[in-house]
C-alpha cells in the first residue's frame, strides 16, 4: 500500500465541508432507492445500487456511508481530525429515531451526539466522494491520532473483497 501525505490545506477543506454538512443535518432519503440521489422525505438511511459495487446504504443526499472495522462493535474511535474526512451520520434536529432500513440505531459519541448505527457500526460518509452514488472511500485504510482505520461501505455492497475505488493508505 502506498502511504500519502495530506497537505494541511485538505483537512481544512475537511473541516469546512464538515461544518457545512453538520449544519445541514442527516435525514431524509428513501427505503430502497434504484438510482444514487434518489431521495424520499423522513428516512435517515436507504439502499441504492452503484454498479460495480453492489447495493449500498447512502444518506438523505445519496452520499455512501460507510464504517470502519475498528468499530464494528459500536465502540466509537473516529473522532477529532478523523471526522473532517469521515463525517458522522447524525439526525436532524427534532428527529430521534433514524428510519429507512432494518438494523438502524444509535451510539452516543464523545461529544455527547448520537450517532447512527447500521447492526450495530456507525456510519460516516467519506468527504472525498463528491457525488451522490460515488463510492472512493471502500477498502481504505488511513490512521488518525495514531489509530489505524480500514473503512468499507455499509450495506450489501463489496465490503468484504474491498474492491471499491478506494485503495491505499492515508495517514493523516
Amino acid at each position: 500500500m502506498t502511504t500519502l501525505r495530506t497537505p494541511i490545506a485538505i483537512v481544512v477543506l475537511g473541516l469546512a465541508v464538515l461544518a457545512g454538512l453538520t449544519a445541514c443535518g442527516g435525514s431524509g432519503g428513501s427505503a430502497t432507492t434504484s438510482s444514487p440521489g434518489a431521495a424520499a422525505a423522513g428516512k435517515t438511511v436507504s439502499q441504492t445500487d452503484v454498479s460495480g459495487v453492489g447495493t449500498i446504504l447512502v444518506d438523505a443526499n445519496g452520499d455512501a456511508l460507510y464504517s470502519p472495522d475498528q468499530e464494528a462493535g459500536g465502540t466509537i474511535l473516529c473522532t477529532g481530525s478523523c471526522t473532517a474526512i469521515w463525517i458522522p451520520l447524525t439526525l436532524s434536529s427534532g428527529e430521534t429515531t433514524p428510519t429507512g432500513v432494518d438494523g438502524l440505531a444509535l451510539v452516543r459519541r464523545p461529544d455527547g451526539s448520537q450517532q447512527v448505527t447500521y447492526r450495530g457500526a456507525p456510519l460516516y460518509t467519506f468527504a472525498e466522494d463528491t457525488t451522490a452514488g460515488e463510492v472512493k472511500g471502500d477498502g481504505l485504510s488511513d490512521s488518525f491520532g495514531g489509530t489505524d482505520f480500514t473503512w468499507h461501505v455499509a450495506g450489501g455492497g463489496s465490503t468484504s473483497s474491498g474492491s471499491g475505488t478506494g485503495t491505499g493508505s492515508y495517514r493523516y
